[in-house]
C-alpha cells in the first residue's frame, strides 16, 4: 500500500473529548472516527490491526477444536424471557419492538442464541463435546460511554460457548480455551495475565480475566508476589487473620465524639490509627437491610457481600435508613446493641482485639470494644477490598496491586442456561440431561485499544509486530530524486514479494513530516532511503520500540527485517 492512496487521515492535537492514551492515538493515527456517543467507524489502518488481532483468535479457537459461526445480532425477547434475563440484565439491553409488536433486542452477547440453536439439533451424548465460537458486533447501551474502544456502545467481539456431558467433560473444554486465551493474547505480543474474576450478569460457577496490564488500566490485579496465584478487585482474596482474645482487652466504655463522624475525623480525635477502628455499613437489599463490619482501614467489596448474600442488588443504605436500624445518624453506627438486622463482619475484624465503633448515637463512639465480648455477629467472611501487602490465600506470601485491562473473559456457566431453557441431550443409558455450558469471550476492538495503552511513548503508538497495520514502512526522503524513488520502490516490492506487509510513504512530505507520522501510527520498523545512506549502497533500518538505527546494504534490507522480527519474537 502506498501512502498517497490510503486513507489515513492523521490530526496533529489530541481530539478534545479523548480522555485516554489509546482513545487519543487512534484518533490522531486515522485509525478510528467517532460517528455517535460509542459508536465508532474503523479506517483502514485500525480494520487492519483488528484483524490481526482476529485471525490470530481464528487460529488459536480452530486449533482448540472450535468452529466459527455466524449468529443474528438482533436477538428475540422471548429467549431472554426464556432464560430469566430480559428484566434482570438491566438497561445496558437495548431493547425495540418490530412492527407487529414483538420485543427484540441487540445482542450484547449470545448465549440465548447459542443455547436455542444448540437444542433444535443436539440430542445426544454422541454429538458432544461441541464448542462453537463467532466475531461480531456487539451492543451494550453504557450509560456513559469513554475512552473510544475502551468503553464503547458497539464492539467487535469474539464470544464461545462449548456444550458438555458433565462437569468433568466441561472442565476439559475450560482448559482447553484457557490455554488457547494465553497463546493468543501471548501471539498479540501483550504482557498479560490471567485472574480469578466474578461470574456477573452471566452468571455460573467461577470464571477468569485474561488482563493486558497496563499503567492506565482501569481494573486493578491482585496477584501474589510467590505463587501463581492472581485475581480481580472483586474476587480477590486473602489469608484470614487469627482471631484475638477478649482478655486482651479492658471494659469497654462510650466516649463523646462531638463531630468526628468519619473514620480520618475519629482517628484523629481519639488518636488511634485506623485499624483499630471498626466501620459499620448499612446496606439494602431486597431482602431488607443489612450490616457490615470491616476494618477502618480497609474498602468494602460489594460485590463479595452480594454474592455471600445471593442478592441481585445491594447498595449502601440512605441516611433514614441507618437511623431506623441503628437508632443513630450516619457517621456514627455500631455494631453494640444491633437488633433486628443481619450482622456481618469481614475476618480481619477478628483481629482487631480492643476497636473504636460508632454508639449509634450522635457525637458518641465506644472504645475498648472486643468482637465475641461485646458483640456477636450472624455471619464472617470476606467482604474487603484486597491490599497490597496482604497475604495471600494460597501460599501465605505477599499480595501486590497492578493496573490492568480486561481483554478476556473465560466463564464455567454449568447447567444455567441449558436448565432454564431446556437443552438436554440423552446419555449413553438413555437418560435425560441437561448439557453444562462454558462461555468465552475476547474484546477484539478491546485489545488493540489495550495494545496501544500498554504500547506507546510521547511519539505515539508501538505496536507489537504481530497485530501492527503493517510490518514496515518504507520512507523516500529527497526532492523527488529518481534513484531515490526507484529503490525505495525495489525495497517496497522485495519486503511483500517476501510476506512482509510493508507501506510506502511515496507522499510529497518534507522528511520530519514523514517520521512524525511513522512514529505516530506504530509501524515497529523503518526503513528510510536518503542519498546519504544510498552513496553507500545502504539504507536506514529503524527500530520503532527501542528508536536503534542501523545501516544495512541494501540488497540486505529484507533479511535484515526478518532477522530483527526473529529477535522480537524470541524475547
Amino acid at each position: 500500500m502506498k501512502m498517497s492512496r490510503f486513507f489515513v487521515p492523521t490530526l496533529k492535537e489530541d481530539p478534545a473529548d479523548a480522555e485516554v492514551i489509546s482513545h487519543k492515538l487512534m484518533m490522531r493515527a486515522g485509525m478510528i472516527r467517532k460517528l455517535t456517543a460509542g459508536i465508532y467507524s474503523y479506517l483502514p489502518l485500525g480494520y487492519r490491526a483488528l484483524r490481526k488481532v482476529e485471525q490470530i483468535v481464528r487460529e488459536e479457537m480452530d486449533l482448540a477444536g472450535a468452529q466459527e459461526v455466524f449468529l443474528p445480532m438482533v436477538q428475540p425477547g422471548e429467549l431472554w424471557v426464556e432464560s430469566g434475563r430480559w428484566e434482570v440484565y438491566g438497561k445496558e439491553l437495548l431493547r425495540f419492538k418490530d412492527r407487529h409488536d414483538r420485543d427484540y433486542c441487540l445482542g450484547p452477547t449470545h448465549e440465548e442464541v447459542i443455547t436455542d440453536l444448540v437444542r433444535r439439533d443436539v440430542r445426544s451424548y454422541r454429538h458432544l463435546p461441541l464448542n462453537l465460537y463467532q466475531i461480531q458486533t456487539k451492543f451494550r447501551d453504557e450509560i456513559r460511554p469513554r475512552f473510544g474502544l475502551m468503553r464503547g456502545r458497539e464492539f467487535m467481539m469474539k464470544d464461545g460457548y462449548s456444550f458438555d456431558v458433565s462437569d468433568k467433560a466441561a472442565d476439559v473444554s475450560y482448559s482447553l480455551m484457557w490455554q488457547a486465551y494465553k497463546n493468543v493474547f501471548a501471539r498479540c505480543g501483550l504482557r498479560f495475565r490471567a485472574v480469578e474474576a466474578d461470574s456477573g450478569p452471566i452468571g455460573g460457577s467461577f470464571s477468569h480475566e485474561f488482563m493486558v496490564l497496563a499503567d492506565t488500566g482501569e481494573d486493578t490485579v491482585v496477584a501474589c508476589t510467590f505463587c501463581d496465584y492472581a485475581a480481580n478487585m472483586e474476587k480477590a482474596e486473602m489469608g484470614v487473620p487469627a482471631p484475638v482474645p477478649s482478655e486482651t482487652c479492658g471494659p469497654m466504655r462510650r466516649v463523646d465524639t462531638p463531630g468526628a463522624s468519619t473514620i480520618e475525623d475519629v482517628s484523629k480525635f481519639l488518636n488511634v490509627k485506623p485499624e483499630h477502628l471498626i466501620k459499620t455499613l448499612i446496606l439494602r437489599s431486597e431482602r431488607g437491610p443489612v450490616a457490615v463490619l470491616i476494618r477502618g482501614d480497609h474498602e468494602l467489596n460489594l460485590v463479595k457481600v452480594k454474592n455471600h448474600l445471593n442478592v441481585m442488588d445491594l447498595d449502601f443504605a440512605d441516611s433514614r435508613t441507618i437511623e431506623e436500624v441503628t437508632g443513630g445518624p450516619l457517621g456514627f453506627s455500631g455494631p453494640v446493641g444491633l437488633k433486628n438486622v443481619d450482622l456481618l463482619a469481614d475476618h480481619a475484624i477478628r483481629s482487631i482485639g480492643c476497636a473504636v465503633a460508632g454508639a449509634n448515637e450522635k457525637d458518641a463512639h465506644l472504645v475498648d470494644v472486643n468482637p465475641g465480648r461485646d458483640f456477636h455477629v450472624d455471619r464472617t467472611g470476606d467482604f474487603r477490598c484486597a491490599m497490597g501487602g496482604d497475604p495471600c490465600p494460597r501460599c501465605g506470601g505477599k499480595l501486590q496491586l497492578f493496573r490492568g485491562i480486561e481483554v478476556g473473559h473465560l466463564f464455567k456457566l454449568g447447567e444455567k442456561y441449558s436448565e432454564a431453557m431446556n437443552a438436554r441431550f440423552l446419555d449413553a443409558e438413555g437418560a435425560e440431561k441437561p448439557m453444562v455450558m462454558g462461555c468465552y469471550g475476547i474484546g477484539i476492538s478491546r485489545t488493540v485499544a489495550a495494545a496501544i495503552e500498554q504500547n506507546h511513548d510521547e511519539d505515539g503508538i508501538i505496536f507489537p509486530p504481530p497485530i501492527a497495520p503493517f510490518t514496515v514502512i518504507v520512507t523516500p526522503v529527497g526532492a523527488k530524486d529518481t534513484e531515490i524513488e526507484e529503490a525505495a520502490e525495489h525495497v517496497y516490492a522485495e519486503l511483500w514479494a517476501n510476506g512482509i506487509e510493508t507501506l510506502l510513504d511515496d507522499r510529497d512530505e518534507r522528511p520530519g513530516v514523514k517520521f512524525k507520522d511513522a512514529d505516530l501510527i506504530g509501524i515497529p520498523f523503518r526503513i528510510t532511503i536518503g542519498k546519504k545512506a544510498m552513496a553507500q549502497g545502504k539504507v536506514e533500518l529503524r527500530n520503532r520500540k527501542t528508536k536503534k538505527v542501523e545501516l544495512v546494504d541494501i540488497s540486505a534490507a529484507v533479511p535484515a527485517v526478518k532477522d530483527r522480527l526473529e529477535a522480537w519474537s524470541a524475547e
